[in-house]
């Protein structure tokens, strides 16, 4: 018998009545992963799901409406397959179990198919358009990504791309963005041509060091096999067993871009990820993500995946803000 099969033989519901659910977990460390230190993930779960938990020994109880009773079954249906998968349990998987927090058209399990393994944690789709860019990812030498802030451009891309780093399968990670930031210029920063940059990759740093950890991350950059360097830096270069990332490409000019493009070698993966509302060029009509976008569309080897505010991955209130900011933009065109 598969562990999986064995453990849900060890996952008993039972409804006590209308409005009162029981299950049974005779499955010690899922059972511990899904209380969470302190009961810490049992009380989120009972916040999102505007229930009433009781954990002991072995079995957790939930009281509340009928639609808040299927929220929790699904909810910790969910969590015993995350954890089977990835040994465990963290309190953003506590939310994405809640039905009404899945992006996904179809079934949760869905999140599964495109899952990544890294030293410190295991990365899953939180979204049809997650799944189907991890999967361009891995399997498309060119990929353009565009959307909004939180919807797991850079955070997957850099998943992926140091994945593929340490199972040996590239030689080395480069890290690219152009230098622009509220018009800000390289030449006015202080320090070396890293510390000059570094600042503008802080977000891939962040990722960085949350699934691979800052040591390893640090030796791989002293060693070269990760590299950062500013967009400018890549022109003449031809990039080979690599995987290379432009990040904040909606403040690079349509050249840039194709410069940029035009650099892959042989065993090599580009990836060009932008927020086209987020132009920090002076001239924003200078921006070629989206003139890019529509040059490159109808190559069937380049995917291209645009994201919007239904796949943002952060705290939820993210979505409703940006959803408030595009209206008063359409507004304002109006």
């Amino acid at each position: 018998m598969s562990e999986i099969s064995s453990l849900k033989q060890n996952l008993i519901f039972k409804k006590i009545d209308t409005e009162t659910i029981n299950v049974q977990i005779n499955h010690n460390p899922i059972l511990m992963a899904i209380v969470g230190e302190f009961n810490e993930n049992l009380k989120e779960l009972e916040k999102i799901t505007c229930t009433n938990i009781f954990f002991r020994g072995n079995s957790i109880t939930c009281k509340g409406k009928t639609v808040n009773l299927e929220e929790f079954t699904h909810a910790i249906k969910f969590l015993v397959d995350k954890y089977f998968l990835t040994k465990v349990i963290e309190k953003e998987d506590i939310i994405l179990s809640v039905k009404k927090n899945m992006k996904f058209k179809e079934s949760n399990i869905k999140s599964f198919t495109q899952l990544i393994k890294t030293p410190r944690k295991s990365v899953i789709a939180r979204s049809d358009k997650q799944s189907d860019y991890i999967k361009a990812l891995k399997e498309n030498d060119i990929v353009m990504a565009l959307g909004p802030a939180g919807t797991g451009k850079s955070f997957l891309a850099v998943s992926v791309a140091v994945t593929l780093l340490m199972e040996k399968k590239i030689e080395r990670v480069i890290l690219s963005r152009p230098a622009v930031e509220a018009g800000e210029k390289l030449g006015f920063l202080p320090g070396d041509m890293k510390e000059k940059v570094d600042p503008y990759l802080r977000p891939l740093y962040d990722a960085l060091y949350e699934l691979f950890g800052a040591d390893k991350i640090d030796k791989k950059i002293e060693s070269g096999e990760i590299e950062i360097a500013p967009l400018a830096f890549m022109r003449g270069r031809t990039l080979k067993n690599c995987f290379a990332i432009l990040d904040e490409a909606q403040n690079a000019t349509e050249t840039q871009i194709k410069m940029f493009l035009t650099r892959i070698g042989e065993n090599s993966k580009l990836v060009v990820n932008g927020d086209p509302s987020q132009i920090d060029l002076i001239n924003k009509s200078q921006s070629g993500l989206i003139k890019s976008r529509d040059i490159l569309k109808d190559l069937s080897e380049i995917k291209i995946i645009e994201f919007d505010h239904t796949d943002v991955a952060r705290h939820p209130l993210v979505s409703k803000i940006i959803r408030a900011y595009q209206k008063i933009n359409i507004d304002d065109k109006d």
